[in-house]
Parts: structure tokens; C-alpha cells; sequence
């Protein structure tokens, strides 16, 4: 297609940033995206001049802030003597001090971590460990997953049909995903048995058990006990089924402990994590690994090893800027900065329930959750936001926060009070002043 023809598409189709396709968009209504040009701490500067809190923490990654000169001299130091490596046949050191810091890090016997660049991946790769384990042993059939309604693993094709299936997002694959078996949450007796009665209908084809670890991120920020994680995990155990916990959002201290299985003192046998792990600088993911999924693939036959292999897994950078966040984490009071966080939700954010239409105001964590009967309008209310100086993102049913765990307390209070504001003015014209 000529430039001539390019600049002529129909449909309204505009020349000025016609090339760059967004995520979850629709091109052609979309309002225009906010050009940033910098950003420092919990502040997005934008291309006019203004200058926004960051309360979402860019899909919930910059923990640290922007621009952590910790990161990012350990980015360019090692961009300077080595950026890129395959990791067949050959290693490098960052790759294998953060696979030996994770190892002791994770809880329990999680001690082999496989590499890759996003988290979708890092589930479909728990997923291939799962399904080649039982290969490994002899046992074929069993290629299905038990997952949960209201549950998100990712946007890839094997993640999406783990993944609520009436969700919005990915309905529309119906038909073209692997049928997965959906559960509810064991969250009481009833729904409990429910649960262990559909692991044992299906014990032929099921190759493991897929779950995020109490709180279900983009399904709806919907929290969940420790007693219930300790349910599915006795349920596996009862089976011999390979649990996986994708803590891709909630790693890294997001709800208060390093990783959320913490809590219900759990050990999956495979765990996910992205997101955090470099800080929100570069692109890095793991699926870390019991030793008891890992001697299923140590094998004398070469058949029996795993095979899978990311170009860019275990990228030097990625590895750097992810040790010098485990350095933040270990230097720094990060865990206590969660509390203090989850702390100003307690104080600041039980006005919200009053707001008109206001279903439910939860928090846990660094996360904090106004939930409403739904969002119309949803372009007027993210640019009341902005109007307002922060930046925040609500989607699905939801208002929610997810604020860099260094945001001051001076930030950190107006940005509570200006969601709680902006989501009352827009609720009392949508729902009426109460």
C-alpha cells in the first residue's frame, strides 16, 4: 500500500497516530491517548506541562517509583557490557543470581525458575509444565485445567481459556479456546463440595488446578480468604494434582507479604510472577517450580525435557533491573510501606460508601476497591481524573488504586480523597445525589 493510499482509509481513519495500535481499544471512537515524556517517583509528566499521580502504578509494575536510580544504573551498567545472550547453551550471571535470589525467596521447595518475557507466557508455560509432567510419567489424557469464575490469567490463547469464560474481555474466543473446566471458589461447605465433587468427575483429563492467591486482579479486584487458597490446596494434594498460583499481580508485596500464598501458608507447585519483578522498568516473567514438578523433566531421555524457550528469556537487563529491585526490597521498608498504605485506605476510603450507587469500598494491601453497579460513561469519568491531577483507571464495575509503594503520605492522601471526589461528583449525575 502506497503513503498516498495509506493516508486516504476510510471511516474517519486519522493520519496522526494512525500506526501505533492501542491495547483493549477501539481505534477508531477512542479518545486520544495522554503523550507522557517523562516520568519520576509516583509522576506522570505529560507533553502540556501537567503532571499526574500515578495511583494505578502502570498495570500495577512501578512499586518503586519511576526512575529508580538504584534500577537504572543497574539497567545501564549492564547494557554497557552485555544486553542480550541466549540462554541456549549458554548463561550469564544476572540470569543466574536472580534465579538463586527468587529460589529463596519463594516459599517452600520453589526452587527452579524458568524465564520468559511476559506473564501470560509464565502461565502458559506453568500450564505446558503441568500437562508434560503427567507425559513424563506415563499418563496421557490428562490435558485440562481446573480454573475459577472470576479468575484472569492473561490475553494469550491458552491463558484467555483459563479465564472467566462469561468475562467481557475474552468471550468473544469462545469458540476458538481449549474447554477448560470452571469452578466457583470453595469459599463454604456447599461450594466446597461442589469443587472436590468436579476434580473427581473429571480426575481422567485434568492436569492441574489454576488460581491468582486471594484477590482476583482484573476479574474485578474481588478478594478471597487464606482458608479458601488452603482448601484448593488440600483438594490438589488429596488428588496429586499440580497447583498453580499466578501471583503475577500480587507478587512482590502487594498485599502485604512478599507473595500472597504467604498468607495461607501454601506452597503451589508451580508460581508465576511478573509485573513487579523489575521494578516496571524492563520485561521479565518467571514460572518458578517445585522440586517435585522438576524431577518429573530430570530425565535421561531427552524427550523428557521442557520445551520451551523465549528468545529474550532471561535477558541480562531484565535480570539486572530485577536483582536491583530485590536490592529496593531488601534495602528499603517496602513491605511497610504497603501496610501504611493499606492503613490510609482504612482511614480515607469508608467515606465512598455513601457515594449514590456504591455496591461495596474494600481495600487489602496496596490495592483499594470502590465497586459500583457499573461505569457509564467511562471516558467522562477517567478524564475527570485526569482534570483532577491523578492518574487512574478504572474498568469493568470497578474504581480501584494500586499506587507505587513509595508514594508519600502527603500524595498518597490526596490521592484517596481526589478518587473518593471525582467518583462521588460523577456518581451523583449518573446515579442521582442520594
Amino acid at each position: 500500500m502506497s503513503n498516498t493510499l495509506k493516508t486516504a482509509l476510510p471511516g474517519g481513519f486519522k493520519p496522526e497516530g494512525r500506526h501505533l495500535w492501542r491495547p483493549y481499544t477501539q481505534m477508531k471512537t477512542a479518545q486520544p491517548a495522554l503523550p507522557v515524556v517523562s516520568a519520576g517517583g509516583v509522576r506522570l509528566n505529560l507533553a502540556d506541562g501537567r503532571s499526574l499521580i500515578d495511583g494505578v502504578s502502570s498495570w500495577w509494575t512501578t512499586v518503586h517509583g519511576y526512575s529508580h536510580p538504584h534500577i537504572v544504573g543497574a539497567i545501564c551498567d549492564q547494557v554497557e557490557r552485555l544486553s542480550h545472550v541466549m540462554l541456549g547453551g549458554l548463561t550469564h550471571a544476572p540470569a543466574e543470581r536472580l534465579a538463586a535470589r527468587l529460589a529463596a525467596l519463594a516459599p517452600g521447595d520453589l526452587d527452579h525458575v524458568f524465564f520468559c518475557e511476559s506473564g501470560s507466557v509464565s502461565v502458559e508455560i506453568a500450564m505446558k509444565m503441568a500437562v508434560q509432567s503427567w507425559i513424563n510419567r506415563g499418563v496421557h489424557g490428562r490435558t485440562r485445567f481446573v480454573c475459577f469464575r472470576g479468575g484472569y490469567h492473561g490475553d494469550t490463547i491458552a491463558t484467555m481459556s483459563v479465564c472467566d469464560p462469561e468475562e467481557g474481555m475474552h468471550a468473544l474466543f469462545a469458540g476458538s479456546l481449549p474447554q477448560q473446566i470452571v469452578a466457583d471458589l470453595p469459599q463454604d461447605s456447599e461450594s466446597t463440595a461442589r469443587f472436590e465433587a468436579l476434580l473427581d468427575a473429571h480426575a481422567h483429563e485434568i492436569a492441574g488446578v489454576v488460581t491468582e492467591p486471594l484477590v482476583q486482579g482484573a476479574g474485578g479486584m474481588r478478594f478471597f480468604s487464606p482458608e479458601t487458597l488452603r482448601t484448593i490446596r488440600a483438594a490438589c494434594d488429596a488428588r496429586g494434582l499440580p497447583l498453580i498460583v499466578d501471583e503475577i499481580m500480587t507478587g512482590f508485596g502487594r498485599l502485604g507479604t512478599m507473595f500472597a500464598c504467604e498468607k495461607a501458608g501454601i506452597v503451589p507447585d508451580v508460581m508465576t510472577v511478573s509485573k513487579a519483578l523489575t521494578g516496571g522498568t524492563l520485561p521479565l516473567a518467571a514460572a518458578i517450580a517445585s522440586r517435585g514438578m522438576f524431577e518429573h523433566f530430570w530425565r535421561d531421555e531427552a524427550s523428557a525435557a521442557l520445551m520451551h524457550g523465549p528468545t529474550y528469556m532471561g535477558n541480562p537487563a531484565a535480570c539486572a533491573a530485577a536483582n536491583a529491585s530485590l536490592d529496593l526490597f531488601e534495602r528499603e521498608p517496602r513491605l511497610d510501606q504497603v501496610a501504611q498504605i493499606e492503613a490510609a485506605y482504612a482511614r480515607l476510603l469508608p467515606p465512598a460508601r455513601d457515594i449514590p450507587g456504591v455496591v461495596d469500598v474494600r481495600w487489602q494491601g496496596a490495592i483499594g476497591v470502590i465497586e459500583m453497579p457499573g461505569l457509564p460513561e467511562l471516558d467522562a469519568l477517567k478524564s475527570g481524573f485526569v482534570e483532577a491531577g491523578v492518574w487512574v483507571r478504572p474498568f469493568g464495575n470497578i474504581v480501584y488504586l494500586m499506587p507505587p509503594y513509595v508514594i508519600s503520605q502527603e500524595d498518597l492522601e490526596h490521592l484517596i480523597r481526589t478518587t473518593v471526589a471525582v467518583t462521588r461528583a460523577w456518581a451523583e449525575h449518573h446515579f442521582g445525589a442520594g
